[in-house]
C-alpha cells in the first residue's frame, strides 16, 4: 500500500500531523508512507523511520511552476491514499489531480468536492464540545485504523541529543517567548517578570528562530537573572526537542514549541493570550499545564491565529495572567 500524507502549514500543524504517521504505521507496518511538506520543515521529518519519502514543496519561489510539478510527482507515484491534512486550495489541487485511487481530506478545503471522501472539519466554541486537532486528523484514517487517539512524535538523533549535553549539566527550564503572531506571545514584560521570580537554581535557555533573537536579547538584557542564555537560531528543530525533553518545565506560547514539546512528551506550560485551547491546539505532554487569565473578557479570543497588535489596544488576555500562577506548576 502507498500512502501519501500532505500538511504544508505552519510548523505545529507538521508536527501534529505526524500522529496520523505514527498511527498508520502502526495498523500497516509493511505501507509506504510518504509526507509532503512546504520548503522548510521538511528537518522535523528527519529519522522517522515510518516515511519512505518526504516531498518538499517550495510555496515562495515560483509557486505555481512548483505546484504543477509537485502534482507531476504525486500523479507518478499512484498512491492508493493520499490523507490531506490541510485545508486549503493549493493542497486541494495536489490531491484533486493526484490519480490517487481514495482522496480523504477535510470538507473545508475549496477543492474537498474532488475527494474521493470528505470529512467535516470543526473548530470548537466551547470547553465542552471541541476536538484536539490531532483527533481531527485521526478522522481522516479512522477508516483504515481506529478511532483511538496516537500522540504526535518526533525523532531526534543521537547527534542531537550528543549537541545538546553540554547545556544539560545543572537543572535547566526552556523558555520560548516568541511567537508568528504578536496576540499569541506572552507580553515581553511578563517574560521578564518570570525571569526575574524564578529560583536561582535552574539555567534558563530561551529557545527560538534566528528572527527571534533580538526579542530575547532584549528580555535578558532587561532582566537581573545572571543564569540566562539566548539560544534562538544555534539548535536544529531536532536539537531543539532533544533539549525540551530533559527541561524540569518549557515554558511556551500557543505556537509551534508547544507542539514540539508534546512531539517528545516533555513538561510543558502553555500560556494563552489572544486564543483558547478549545480551539484543538492544547498540550499532549503527560505533564502538561495551561495557563490563562482569570479575568472575563468579551474580546477573548479575538481569532484564531491571533492578530499582529491586540485589536483593543490593551492586550489585557497577557497582561492580566499572573506571575505567580505561572510559577506554581514548578511545585507540581
Amino acid at each position: 500500500m502507498k500512502i501519501l500524507v500532505i500538511q504544508t502549514a505552519f510548523i505545529g500543524d507538521v508536527i501534529l500531523g505526524t500522529a496520523v504517521v505514527e498511527k498508520l504505521a502502526a495498523f500497516h507496518p509493511n505501507a509506504e508512507i510518504d509526507f509532503l511538506v512546504r520548503k522548510g520543515n521538511e528537518s522535523l521529518l528527519q529519522n522517522n523511520p515510518h516515511i519512505n519519502e518526504v516531498l518538499i514543496w517550495n510555496k515562495k519561489e515560483n509557486k505555481l511552476a512548483n505546484l504543477w510539478k509537485m502534482i507531476r510527482k504525486v500523479r507518478s507515484n499512484r498512491y492508493d491514499y493520499i490523507f490531506n491534512l490541510h485545508r486549503f486550495a493549493t493542497s486541494g489541487f495536489i490531491t484533486a489531480f493526484s490519480r490517487a485511487k481514495n482522496k480523504v481530506g477535510f470538507d473545508k478545503n475549496p477543492l474537498s468536492f474532488f475527494f474521493t471522501k470528505k470529512i467535516k472539519h470543526t473548530i470548537g466554541n466551547n470547553y465542552n464540545n471541541y476536538l484536539h486537532e490531532v483527533d481531527r486528523n485521526n478522522l481522516l484514517i479512522e477508516p483504515i485504523t481506529d478511532n483511538k487517539r496516537v500522540a504526535p512524535k518526533l525523532y531526534p538523533s543521537d547527534k542531537d541529543f550528543e549537541a545538546v549535553t553540554k547545556y544539560q549539566s545543572a537543572p535547566y527550564i526552556c523558555m520560548a517567548p516568541a511567537s508568528v503572531w504578536f496576540t499569541k506571545q506572552w507580553a515581553k514584560e511578563k517574560w521578564i517578570e518570570l525571569l526575574n521570580n524564578i529560583d536561582s537554581s535552574y539555567i534558563i535557555y530561551l529557545l527560538g528562530a534566528p528572527g527571534d533573537t533580538d526579542v530575547c536579547n532584549e528580555i535578558i538584557n532587561a532582566s537581573h537573572n545572571k543564569n540566562v542564555q539566548n539560544l534562538c537560531g544555534q539548535l536544529s528543530f531536532l536539537q531543539s526537542a532533544a533539549l525540551m525533553k530533559g527541561a524540569v518545565m518549557n515554558y511556551v506560547n500557543d505556537s509551534a514549541p508547544m507542539h514540539i514539546a508534546s512531539a517528545m512528551d516533555a513538561s510543558v506550560t502553555a500560556i494563552y493570550c489572544s486564543t483558547v485551547p478549545y480551539f484543538g491546539f492544547g498540550p499532549l505532554s503527560s505533564n502538561s499545564f495551561i495557563i490563562e487569565t482569570k479575568e472575563s473578557l468579551d474580546c477573548k479570543p479575538c481569532g484564531l491565529h491571533g492578530h499582529k497588535a491586540c485589536p483593543k489596544g490593551h492586550f489585557k488576555c497577557a497582561y492580566t495572567i499572573e506571575i505567580k500562577d505561572v510559577l506554581a506548576v514548578l511545585s507540581k
